[in-house]
């Protein structure tokens, strides 16, 4: 079993920044990719970023392309994502989540485990 323990979020002015922390723990007997989805209000939960095992492809949602960032230390079992230049509609729940494979993933039906989310609200 996995568990995925995250940190970092909090409120912020538009155009700021934040960082997100995922720690991994558990019985882990498997390279996995990584990745971080968010959830507004009324919304549905949607990508942002993912991560391979060995860091090499990264994807991004469009909306925040160019103004986030995923990394991952498999040493210390931790990904991060890392969030510039906010914008308001940034404001949602964010979840971090593994998934038994090495290669990296947006569709959120193929990860087995998640964190316990962290809001993160950008005011304008």
């Amino acid at each position: 079993q996995v568990q995925l323990v995250q940190s970092g979020g909090g409120l912020v002015q538009a155009g700021g920044s934040l960082r997100l922390s995922c720690a991994a723990s558990g019985r882990i007997r498997f390279r996995y990719a990584m990745g971080w989805f968010r959830q507004a209000p009324g919304k549905e939960r949607e990508f942002v970023a993912a991560d391979s095992w060995s860091g090499d492809n990264t994807y991004y949602a469009d909306s925040v392309q160019g103004r986030f960032a995923i990394s991952r230390d498999n040493a210390k079992n931790t990904v991060y994502l890392q969030m510039n230049s906010l914008k308001p509609e940034d404001t949602a729940a964010y979840y971090c989540a593994a998934r038994p494979y090495s290669d990296a993933s947006s569709n959120q039906n193929t990860y087995n485990y998640w964190g316990q989310g962290t809001q993160v609200t950008v005011s304008s």
